[in-house]
């Protein structure tokens, strides 16, 4: 309520990437002060429930419920977004070399519509960066997944080698690994979703992957492929097929999308990925999509348009294993995870489901 009423307003009157820095950077300061990271937890952390926990790639999860990527490009707020009781957290997308992103204005607010637009370009500071990060942290409350991605200098035909370069210097400090080639941001990025140009990117990145895991002496660490909303149903087949028999570990469904239907705020022009409560019908159709083609043998991870219980729940429902929030947290606040998880918990019971495992791809059965 104080985050709708009197936190938002404020933020709201500021330009949108500035409040958005304010907030992360902000965060990874505060949880530095004495007291900040338990006042936060009685605030927002979720309590332990059963029904909720969940494992998935070998790893486990307090509740389905984590942050999408986009938010904490930086690493920078990690602890932050973990005492806010979320259950892992995405950060990124980090390229090999900083970059600055595309040019300002580059994120917009659709308030009338519950949406966001941005033009960003992964900006961001650099693998090295974002290790150093990583490697300072004090504790590690929930998983951690890197999302990785290819510097806008450098042209498909070498974007393997960006993310290998990635996995090089990040290997040791993500839970799991997540291949962004989805971006509507970064010119060409999605041509990388198809074809030849796809499966030569997975070689390249289950090879680091294995490299690294021989070298460190554990086993592979789980990676992940992040789609786009707006593909065909006979790219999103084809794709799904190299995919699936390309050995990843599983499918981020989905990211931002192009579209702009049925929007009505004066932003709706704003060239950029669409995020927000106007994807969310769409992304859920990619991921029943998804289940659908691989008998629900492969892993999905939903994203878009989740903004209560019961958006979180169609998505499960339809076939996702965990669901990642982004804009609802702009526009109801850090109270969202909490208040998603209690909800899912009695709509589960509802249902009948012990544990939120079982609701997997129920929607098909």
């Amino acid at each position: 309520m104080l985050y709708r009423t009197i936190a938002r307003p404020i933020l709201f009157r500021m330009d949108p990437e500035r409040a958005h820095r304010l907030i992360v950077h902000g965060l990874g300061k505060a949880v530095r002060l004495p007291g900040v990271l338990p006042m936060m937890r009685s605030f927002w952390d979720v309590k332990p429930d059963p029904r909720l926990e969940t494992e998935l790639f070998g790893i486990r999860f307090r509740h389905p419920v984590g942050l999408a990527a986009g938010l904490d490009k930086d690493a920078v707020a990690v602890e932050g977004f973990a005492g806010m009781g979320l259950a892992f957290l995405e950060v990124g997308t980090v390229t090999p070399v900083g970059q600055p992103g595309n040019d300002r204005p580059r994120l917009f607010r659709l308030p009338d519509d519950e949406a966001l637009i941005n033009r960003m370009g992964f900006n961001n500071e650099g693998a090295e960066a974002m290790a150093a990060r990583l490697a300072r942290l004090r504790e590690r409350r929930v998983p951690i997944a890197v999302n990785i991605g290819k510097n806008k200098a450098t042209p498909n035909e070498k974007a393997p080698d960006d993310y290998r370069a990635c996995l090089r210097v990040l290997y040791p400090y993500g839970d799991f690994f997540v291949v962004n080639i989805s971006s509507p941001n970064t010119p060409d990025l999605r041509k990388l979703q198809h074809g030849e140009e796809l499966k030569a990117l997975l070689d390249a990145v289950h090879g680091e992957i294995a490299e690294q895991a021989a070298r460190t002496g554990g086993a592979p660490k789980p990676v992940v492929v992040k789609l786009a909303p707006d593909m065909t149903e006979a790219e999103l087949e084809q794709t799904v097929d190299i995919l699936a028999s390309g050995g990843v570990s599983g499918i981020i469904a989905t990211n931002t999308t192009l579209s702009r239907d049925g929007l009505t705020h004066p932003n709706r022009t704003q060239q950029g990925g669409l995020s927000g409560r106007p994807l969310r019908e769409r992304s859920t159709d990619v991921i029943r999509t998804i289940y659908r083609l691989t008998g629900g043998k492969l892993p999905i991870i939903g994203s878009g348009g989740i903004f209560d219980a019961r958006d979180a729940y169609d998505k499960i429902r339809a076939g996702a294993s965990l669901v990642e929030i982004y804009t609802s947290l702009i526009y109801k606040g850090p109270g969202v995870v909490r208040s998603i998880a209690a909800e899912l918990s009695a709509l589960l019971a509802r249902d009948g489901f012990r544990r939120v495992g079982d609701a997997v791809g129920a929607d098909h059965r």
